[in-house]
């Protein structure tokens, strides 16, 4: 089966944020879109708001005024159910909430037609439970669209234990027909993102709690080298701190209490204390009038010259920031016979972290004045960097490396001394995630990679990140992780030792 064809009918259940985003979708492209909810005039007035919408947009020229027409003449108000007799597929997004949900679907399938496609936008409820008790449960499929739905590209299609393959195919090429990236998922819980995405918020909560560095600091790394939109704790405050902590809350339920998803306390303390983020005015930020947010902390140059330096073996990933170095007219000398691998910054020693904690590679490898680098998306682009430091390693030498890299543009945010840093502990916990996610058959390699990077915006996709990092490294990280907490929360994904122990990569002779 192909993509449904433009005369089909599409209906949408619900005028919420979801429901009028998936009718504008689906009316932009061609359909006839008929808009259907409870409350008295919902759905005109959800009409009238998209067509003011899009008249925006066409004065700052992204539509034609004609487009504008077409779509707005596409949707219509349906006054009930009944008006569905129809339709192609008709797609719900009313409430969360199970016993709702099926009360509507056992309505749609005595009105529908035996070949109407059944669809739901749940974020988290099992489609093998909605699907439960109808009399044609294969025609029951996820069609999760990301908020706002106009705009984010990527839509989960998830089957559940009876979803008919052809169906699912069918709503994958509508989706695609419709401009969106649509990935197959199983239906487990969390599907793809709000699963693959917990160590996003979780790593920096705990990094928090165990006081690294502070909320702006870990934010701007993320961001400034991580390449990632936001930060985790401004990213919560916009979500919302109590739906982040609910959905973080459900999965950690749905796996038993798998300690991979475990709550955080502090995320906790937010909502108990009404601090919701942006709604509310507080979160882990102030946004009641005058606030002004905390800048991230760095450590200030010397203004000294930066010192000379000396790349000694093979630097894998940091021979991008030794090019940047001596680029910019570092003397940068190389020793390629070294068996060290590492970078001599003055009389720093600086590598790059390999998960274990500065001082204890320090003592494990007699590595004097130690310097560790976090892990950056560009270290030729980077404009900030993560440092930590052995204990033993002195104020004055600890400056040398942040006056080198401040000499080619790139900010130092020293942190505690603590496992895998902060992007390249995130990293690692996105990879080993998206691991168990494919290990489990929730998705393909590039379901998944797909998944995060048009769902929330990743700069890469888990998965091609740690090809990128090198599958021996991620592992390592994880080991190292595993080893100074003693918790199963960082156990490696089976999918993962496997690739490694093989020398192969997710992208590489599949």
């Amino acid at each position: 089966m192909a993509a449904l064809d433009k005369s089909m009918m599409i209906g949408v259940i619900g005028a919420g944020a979801m429901g009028a985003g998936i009718a504008q979708v689906a009316a932009q492209s061609g359909h006839l879109v008929k808009l259907y909810d409870n409350r008295a005039d919902a759905a005109k007035e959800t009409i009238a708001s998209i067509e003011k919408q899009l008249k925006r947009l066409v004065e700052r020229k992204k539509f034609t005024l004609e487009q504008v027409q077409q779509t707005v003449a596409n949707l219509q108000v349906a006054n009930e159910l009944a008006d569905f007799e129809h339709a192609g597929l008709v797609i719900e997004a009313i409430v969360e909430n199970r016993d709702v949900k099926q009360a509507v679907f056992a309505e749609l399938e005595s009105i529908c037609s035996a070949q109407c496609i059944l669809a739901t936008n749940t974020s988290s409820i099992s489609i093998t439970r909605l699907a439960a008790g109808m009399k044609h449960p294969e025609r029951m499929v996820g069609m999760h669209f990301f908020n706002p739905a106009p705009i984010m590209k990527l839509v989960e299609v998830v089957s559940g234990l009876v979803t008919s393959k052809e169906i699912a195919t069918t709503v994958f090429d509508t989706a695609a027909a419709w401009g969106k990236v649509p990935v197959y998922a199983a239906s487990t819980p969390g599907f793809i993102v709000n699963r693959v995405a917990r160590p996003f918020y979780a790593e920096s909560l705990r990094l928090k709690q165990e006081q690294v560095a502070d909320c702006a600091t870990l934010d701007a790394l993320m961001r400034e080298a991580g390449g990632f939109r936001m930060g985790a704790f401004e990213l919560t405050d916009l979500i919302g701190q109590d739906v982040n902590y609910a959905v973080t809350c459900s999965v950690f339920d749905a796996y038993y209490g798998d300690f991979r998803f475990q709550p955080s306390l502090i995320q906790k303390d937010l909502v108990d204390a009404g601090y919701l983020g942006r709604k509310s005015g507080e979160g882990f930020y102030s946004y009641k009038e005058g606030a002004v947010k905390p800048e991230p902390h760095s450590v200030p140059p010397s203004h000294h010259p930066a010192p000379s330096c000396v790349a000694m073996g093979n630097l894998d990933a940091l021979s991008a920031l030794v090019m940047r170095l001596s680029g910019s007219g570092i003397t940068v000398d190389q020793d390629p016979s070294s068996l060290l691998n590492v970078l001599k910054i003055g009389d720093a020693t600086v590598v790059l972290t390999d998960g274990r904690m500065a001082s204890e590679r320090a003592n494990s490898e007699s590595l004097e004045n130690l310097v560790l680098v976090d892990l950056a998306l560009d270290y030729q682009k980077t404009t900030h960097l993560a440092l930590s430091r052995a204990h033993n390693t002195p104020d004055d030498v600890f400056q040398q490396v942040v006056d080198a890299f401040f000499a080619v543009g790139i900010k130092v945010s020293e942190v505690a001394d603590s496992p895998a840093l902060v992007v390249m502990r995130t990293v690692a916990m996105l990879a080993n995630e998206a691991a168990d996610a494919v290990l489990n058959g929730v998705s393909s390699v590039e379901g998944v990679d797909n998944a995060m990077r048009y769902g929330v915006n990743y700069p890469l996709g888990p998965l091609a990140w740690a090809d990128r990092i090198g599958i021996d490294r991620v592992q390592q990280v994880l080991n190292a992780l595993q080893t100074s907490y003693g918790e199963d929360r960082y156990r490696t994904s089976l999918l993962l030792k496997r690739l490694s122990d093989q020398g192969r990569g997710f992208y590489e002779n599949k």
